[in-house]
């Protein structure tokens, strides 16, 4: 079966959602309009969780994965997904299911006209520190990054995998990706998406990396930008 479409999941210690994430999964596959497989990316879990993506895995032919040896965090979770990517196009979905894969039908509709397409949570269901954390750090960002996004820190995202295997991945890039896609002139767009409390399992962020990470990694990519080398090949003779 030749696939067109890879969606990353990374997992750190989400054994409760990966029951209804497979399903969901599975269903999204079933329905979506270009063939679609799913890597798991077991980011170094000390619950349950490769356990259950082994079975799921093994039940299913569009399933696969990769497990670490320990936890690196979700940039390191998303470059190996990209390393290990063959497909045209790359997506990307947290494993808490607080959004929804069926809405990759919503980014993949205008993939072909942009190189990332991305989720915009406009009605977030999250407790109002967590909101306003997040609105917080997505100023600073968009301060420093100029990228012109409302909301980078959405887990749903679509990209030509091209471009994002050029993406040169350092700790907490995750939040930069789109601004990444602008360094190689590529072209963005971000779409509404849905957005759910999470139902099972607890989240990974806190005040520290909603908001110090934040702001010491603008540095980082402000540094990463001025460095970037970019040239364009004219003529060759081979």
């Amino acid at each position: 079966m030749l696939f067109k479409f890879t969606i990353i999941v990374p997992v750190y210690n989400e054994e409760d959602n990966i029951s209804r994430l497979g399903k969901e999964l599975l269903t999204y596959i079933e329905t979506s309009k270009i063939k679609t497989t799913v890597l798991f990316i077991n980011d170094g879990s000390t619950d349950q969780s490769l356990i259950n993506i082994e079975a799921l895995c093994h039940k299913n032919d569009s399933f696969n994965f990769i497990s670490f040896d320990k936890n690196y965090g979700l940039s390191a979770a998303l470059k190996a997904g990209f390393d290990h990517t063959n497909t045209e196009l790359v997506g990307y979905i947290d494993a808490d299911l607080q959004t929804t894969p069926n809405d990759f039908n919503l980014l993949l509709e205008h993939i072909n006209d942009y190189d990332l397409v991305t989720g915009v949570r406009i009605r977030r269901n999250d407790n109002l520190l967590k909101k306003l954390s997040s609105k917080i750090a997505n100023n600073i960002r968009r301060l420093f990054t100029k990228d012109g996004m409302d909301d980078t820190g959405c887990p749903l995202k679509v990209m030509k995998t091209e471009y994002a295997k050029r993406i040169p991945m350092f700790k907490g890039l995750h939040r930069f990706l789109p601004a990444m896609i602008l360094l190689q002139d590529g072209t963005i767009k971000q779409v509404s998406v849905q957005h759910f409390s999470r139902r099972a399992g607890t989240s990974k962020f806190g005040i520290s990396n909603r908001l110090i990470g934040p702001l010491t990694d603008c540095f980082a990519y402000l540094w990463m930008k001025k460095k970037h080398l970019k040239y364009k090949v004219i003529k060759h003779s081979f």
